[in-house]
């Protein structure tokens, strides 16, 4: 094991120094996958075009085949190569990008991805992350990477290497450490369509920042078919049943606060829905390693960030 490696035994971790970053590179080249952080949540990459790459992500993670991936590029320049962009798609990606938004637009012909990323659907998923450690690697190793949430399907998102590491021990090859995701909550996921645009799944990127900057509001999401990542309807759960907007815990239960609301643990003290979002998936990683049998969770402002903290915690209820 390198310098760097979580002495816990759970998995491998390297300090996400250039050395990690160049081995990192080296790895996903030769088809391996890595976890590697995002200002969203840590995520499990391989390159998008190896079809054998792509399916070890399915493997590892246990993720069922319809659920498409989002594919990490640089820059705008690059994920022009496997999307095609109108002007609003163009729009978005100008003003949020780099940044915590994926984009859902039509798949351009030939783009040189595995079929399942996609799913087999018409469409990609996009995004340009801001995390200087992703953006290394994508520079260095000239690759679009396909990146779900480095953890097993369904479970607590990763927002530290330690939750990649414990989620996966010994089938985690390489993860880049580079400490607490910024964000905290997985991106933002708009898919444009020829009359307009969905909020497929909400995120950092707030449905009112989108609707201003288009003009206009969304339009519903009708069709249960998963077409984007988070979509199912329990998702991001602790092995634990978890309650919520509950002001009090009910015993043998971990309670996790907001605001004026305590508990044994609180997403912020001073009711920043901000610093909530990026506590939230630590919070509940803490929780489920508790020694309480089940999770209970104050109530959380249903506006602005807010709303894609319920997103998370209705699934992870579900």
């Amino acid at each position: 094991m390198m310098a760097g490696s979580n002495p816990l035994g759970h998995g491998r971790i390297a300090k996400a120094d250039s050395a990690a970053i160049a081995e990192a590179v080296e790895r996903l080249r030769a088809g391996d996958i890595v976890a590697i952080p995002t200002e969203t949540v840590y995520g499990l990459a391989a390159d998008a075009s190896n079809a054998e790459a792509v399916a070890n992500i399915y493997r590892t993670k246990g993720r069922p085949d319809f659920n498409p991936l989002i594919v990490h590029v640089p820059d705008h320049a690059a994920a022009e190569q496997l999307a095609q962009f109108d002007e609003r798609a163009a729009m978005l990606a100008f003003h949020f990008w780099p940044g915590p938004l994926t984009l859902v637009l039509p798949l351009q012909p030939g783009a040189p991805v595995a079929k399942a990323v996609t799913a087999g659907l018409p469409t990609i998923a996009l995004r340009c992350p801001a995390h200087p450690v992703m953006q290394a690697v994508l520079k260095q190793s000239g690759l679009f990477l396909a990146a779900p949430s480095a953890n097993r399907s369904g479970g607590i998102s990763p927002t530290r290497a330690e939750h990649v590491a414990r989620s996966f021990g010994d089938a985690m090859p390489l993860v880049l450490d580079a400490g607490s995701c910024s964000a905290g909550l997985e991106s933002t996921i708009v898919a444009v369509r020829e009359n307009g645009w969905q909020l497929l799944r909400p995120g950092p990127v707030t449905l009112a920042e989108i609707s201003e900057l288009l003009g206009e509001p969304p339009l519903p999401v009708t069709e249960a078919k998963i077409e984007a990542p988070g979509q199912l309807v329990s998702h991001y759960a602790p092995s634990k049943p978890v309650r919520l907007n509950a002001a009090l815990p009910a015993p043998g239960e971990w309670h996790i606060g907001f605001g004026d609301t305590t508990g044994d643990d609180n997403l912020s003290p001073e009711g920043d829905l901000a610093e909530a979002a990026a506590r939230l998936f630590d919070a509940l990683h803490t929780a489920d390693a508790s020694d309480r049998v089940s999770i209970a969770i104050a109530p959380i402002p249903d506006e602005g960030i807010g709303v894609a903290i319920n997103d998370r915690l209705r699934r992870a209820a579900a």
